[in-house]
């Protein structure tokens, strides 16, 4: 029967999690696909992670898994990483952040005093204390609103959130020293977004960071695989190279998906796991379009992502190194102009070295996998500058020379990803790779929920609520999955019967 019948727009990691849930819980599911592959923004190339390279809240898969029937350890091996992050400033200033807030104290302490290792410990407790005020009143419910959560949460921890002043000016107030201002400052970019102008609520993640940051055996493309094997398991069929051109509408609720091809799949519920950019911009049908708000407020940041296999010297990487510029309020200008930075900022993720830095498997002298990645404008509507990001690579490289790296790439090596390209992966997104800046105080609101405006129609994936990241990605595949259930639940005239939860099984 269509009633039951799912068909998810999308094999990101919140379709692939949904697709899961709802056919261990019986329900026929249909993932497709556009790529010739599962994942979304979690890919690889030539082996190299290119997509997300950092796993957090480990908590979110555990449950997502155990609500199938299955356990995380059972399918993925997991390493809790001692160094969560190294930075570099120059070829003589180093900051090893641990996830013993002590050790990270006493490295703050060494770097630049006793105050400032003082302060550290002051912005970690306004850290924990934001995150547990909002994790579940906010991050794991359902589109709360902003009236819900007045409601819910009471008025002294609600101020205390911090909304109202940027992640720049607090950080500020916390710290003297410009470099840890700088190195807390960038967690905004964790959202795609600038600390200059997002919210110093983020500084939430420094908590979710400390909490846990895992390795993945295998690398964080083994996640999106481990779904897919587990939904199959349960019946659900995953199709790729197949894209969606229409959500099919008719007396007004959702009757499935056209493809491409012209092959219809009727289905009582659809499941969009693509930007809400894509559907408020018509690209799934005009029937469709009016489901979602129109996107206001500017789009996120875009990247520039260097997969590539080298020999390093000169500065001892950990797994996960940040080498910052000189000069932030510049580097943030120039991409709020639209431009790739003059002298950015790069991440280099170096992905056969463990947290510590060695290197198992690796030859003494031998290349390694790397993935660099600098923050890029959302320009990619109107495809590739190669100019400009030649110039942004010449620029990135001479940056990690400033601090002591050097870098000798293997012939051959070396796939330069820049805005052009993750639009034409993305449409509609210019490239902008996290949905919406998370900019002023009420963008976190404007996410659409799991629940769009049309009946039968669902949202899941980053651009939505609870936002950007892998693990929050997921709980938005399981917020929209109980949804579908639920609603399963309340209209079906089969033999399905409720359980405890709202949830239901045919």
């Amino acid at each position: 029967m269509a009633s039951d019948r799912v068909a998810i727009v999308g094999a990101g990691i919140g379709g692939l999690t949904a697709a899961l849930l709802l056919a261990a819980r019986g329900l026929d599911v249909t993932v497709l696909e556009r790529a010739a592959g599962i994942g979304g923004k979690l890919r690889q190339i030539d082996g190299i992670d290119a997509g997300p390279t950092v796993l957090t809240m480990k908590d979110v898969l555990e449950g997502i898994l155990a609500e199938a029937g299955e356990t995380l350890s059972a399918h993925l091996v997991l390493t809790p990483s001692e160094i969560l992050a190294r930075h570099a400033w120059d070829n003589r200033t180093r900051l090893d952040l641990f996830a013993d807030l002590a050790r990270s104290a006493d490295a703050v302490g060494a770097m630049a005093g006793s105050a400032e290792a003082r302060a550290f410990l002051e912005f970690s407790a306004h850290a924990r204390r934001i995150h547990d005020t909002l994790d579940h009143s906010f991050m794991r419910r359902p589109k709360p609103g902003l009236w819900r959560l007045i409601r819910d949460v009471p008025a002294p921890a609600l101020f205390g959130i911090d909304p109202f002043s940027t992640l720049w000016r607090t950080a500020g107030l916390y710290f003297s020293d410009a470099r840890l201002q700088q190195l807390f400052g960038r967690y905004a970019t964790y959202c795609g977004s600038s600390p200059f102008l997002a919210p110093a609520t983020l500084m939430l993640v420094a908590h979710v960071e400390r909490s846990g940051v895992w390795l993945v055996e295998g690398g964080m493309a083994r996640i999106a695989t481990v779904l897919r094997t587990l939904a199959e398991k349960q019946g659900a069929r995953i199709r790729t190279g197949c894209a969606v051109e229409e959500i099919m509408v008719a007396n007004g609720r959702c009757q499935g998906v056209r493809l491409e091809t012209g092959e219809t799949i009727a289905a009582g519920m659809v499941l969009c796991n693509a930007d809400v950019a894509a559907l408020s911009q018509g690209r799934f049908g005009p029937d469709a379009a009016g489901a979602v708000r129109r996107i206001r407020g500017r789009r996120s940041f875009s990247a520039m992502t260097i997969a590539c296999r080298a020999r390093t010297g000169g500065f001892p990487l950990s797994r996960h190194t940040v080498f910052f510029s000189r000069d932030y309020p510049r580097e943030f200008a120039e991409l709020g102009a639209g431009r790739l930075p003059a002298a950015p900022t790069v991440y280099v993720c170096a992905q056969d070295r463990d947290d510590l830095g060695a290197r198992p498997g690796v030859p003494d002298g031998g290349a390694e996998r790397l993935l660099l990645v600098v923050n890029a404008p959302a320009t990619g509507d109107n495809g590739e500058n190669e100019r400009e990001l030649r110039q942004c690579e010449t620029a990135s490289f001479a940056e990690l020379r400033r601090c002591g790296l050097t870098l000798e790439q293997e012939a051959g090596s070396g796939t330069i990803t820049g805005p052009g390209r993750f639009a034409s992966m993305f449409p509609s997104t210019g490239g902008g790779l996290y949905g919406q800046a998370s900019h002023g105080w009420m963008a976190s609101f404007r996410r659409p929920g799991v629940r769009s405006r049309l009946p039968g129609l669902y949202l899941a994936g980053g651009s939505t609520h609870p936002g950007p990241g892998l693990s929050m990605a997921a709980l938005s595949g399981q917020m929209a999955a109980a949804a579908i259930l639920q609603d399963c639940a309340s209209t079906s005239r089969s033999a399905a019967t409720a359980t405890a939860g709202g949830m239901s099984t045919r």
